[in-house]
């Protein structure tokens, strides 16, 4: 059962007078429980296909469906795409629905990390969570948690702050936050591009690991050949344009 769905998607962006052709009309399908990287050179459109995918960049046209949800109707694209020259404003009725799809069905995890520093370990894995309790008591929540600091490996580590960790470990803590909300997808921009090939290596086997267990499809961008060797749907992107939808035992 396909849990993401991407027809004809298309993002085009002003510069000057010129029109830039970021993403030029894509489709593919990804089914529930994947393990998929949207791999390409940096400038092909792989980050952008992400961004969209997540809700974070808007299309230009095209059709997402995220779990049989359309996430964009006829109505929605009229009104965004008016003009491409200026700045999009997205209608209150979409900017809800995405807000809410975002929350109870996408996980991130940026290479950048983006914790909070005056928060420890625990605190920043609890952070989504204060957007909007899922279902359950706080008690359940917070053994949820601590299962997800476990599963990580930083028990140890659960009081600390965030600049009281190495590199790998901050990437840990990045992988248990996404996942607190317990997202349908996690969506992942180079995940190991700030981390040594070693930590790296166990930051992907431990997704991978989740992948498994928990049935979590996981979707990266990337560049690099050992993520990509991972996966298991391989989805090559050059220029703005899909060249390569394949998938393998991996």
């Amino acid at each position: 059962m396909a849990i993401v769905q991407v027809k004809d998607l298309r993002k085009t962006y002003p510069l000057g007078k010129v029109q830039v052709e970021a993403v030029k009309g894509v489709d593919f399908s990804i089914e529930r429980g994947e393990f998929v990287s949207i791999s390409g050179p940096s400038g092909s459109g792989k980050s952008t296909i992400l961004n969209m995918i997540g809700l974070i960049d808007t299309p230009t046209s095209g059709s997402l469906i995220i779990n049989d949800e359309n996430i964009y109707g006829e109505a929605d694209f009229t009104s965004l795409s008016k003009s491409q020259n200026k700045k999009v404003k997205i209608p209150s009725r979409l900017d809800k629905k995405m807000t809410s799809l975002r929350h109870e069905y996408l996980g991130f995890i940026f290479q950048s990390f983006n914790l909070i520093p005056v928060l420890n370990v625990y605190e920043n894995i609890e952070f989504p969570l204060l957007f909007g309790m899922p279902k359950g008591t706080k008690k359940q929540m917070s053994e949820w948690i601590d299962y997800l600091i476990e599963k990580v490996g930083l028990t140890e580590w659960k009081h600390h702050k965030s600049n009281e960790l190495s590199g790998g470990q901050r990437q840990r803590v990045a992988i248990a936050r996404a996942l607190v909300t317990k997202p349908h997808i996690v969506l992942a921009d180079e995940p190991t591009a700030n981390l040594d090939s070693k930590t790296g290596n166990q930051i992907l086997e431990l997704m991978k690991e989740v992948n498994k267990e928990i049935k979590t499809t996981f979707i990266f961008s990337t560049h690099d050949a050992k993520i990509v060797d991972m996966t298991n749907h391989r989805i090559k992107i050059l220029d703005g344009l899909v060249v390569e939808d394949s998938k393998a035992n991996a």
